[in-house]
């Protein structure tokens, strides 16, 4: 029996646009979608002491009390849909989640025409007011992971044989975001019981 593996793609030459680079890498992204659906991806550009601040934030956020961090609890930020949930607030399959977590996305003042038509999923995001960096480097993380979106579906869109920005013109140009950041306490088992 052989085992499959999932495609590692360094889609860096997407990024840089190197000599045919984006040529080659279309080709990869349309071998692996055709063979297994998915792939990997290496080489991203997403900064490396931004993913580790973002971490280092989280688990400061996560390791208060729960009354601190239900100060920025979901019901705040109504039809948003932004903010903290604690452990078994979720539902899979309509059992409680062992996870806690926050829902972020596009931050959008109150006059945006999506926030005063009461659009769902749109509007402010929630942060802890004292942990120091914590907005900035949320914002700056889903930025960075929005521009690695458009630049993946750019390479989709050239392994179909289209332009590349055939998605962004008619599709992703401004995507609904969805950001989530959770955590899996050790004893959840025995809060959620």
């Amino acid at each position: 029996m052989t085992l499959l593996q999932v495609p590692i793609i360094d889609i860096s030459g997407l990024i840089f646009q190197t000599n045919n680079s984006a040529d080659v890498i279309a080709e990869q992204i349309r071998q692996a979608l055709q063979d297994y659906g998915f792939f990997y991806i290496v080489g991203h550009g997403i900064d490396e002491q931004l993913q580790q601040k973002l971490e280092h934030l989280s688990q400061q956020f996560f390791a208060q009390d729960v009354e601190t961090k239900l100060k920025i609890r979901m019901v705040i930020g109504g039809k948003a849909w932004r903010g903290y949930f604690p452990v078994g607030n979720e539902l899979t399959s309509g059992k409680p989640d062992l996870k806690e977590g926050i829902y972020f996305g596009s931050e959008l003042e109150e006059n945006h025409p999506l926030v005063k038509a009461g659009i769902p999923m749109h509007g402010r995001n929630l942060f802890p007011s004292n942990i120091p960096q914590f907005r900035e480097t949320v914002l700056d993380y889903i930025d960075s992971m929005t521009q690695l979106g458009h630049i993946l579906m750019a390479g989709i869109a050239l392994s179909l044989g289209l332009e590349k920005s055939y998605f962004a013109d008619r599709y992703t140009k401004d995507p609904l975001r969805l950001f989530r950041i959770f955590n899996y306490p050790p004893n959840s088992s025995s809060q959620s019981a």
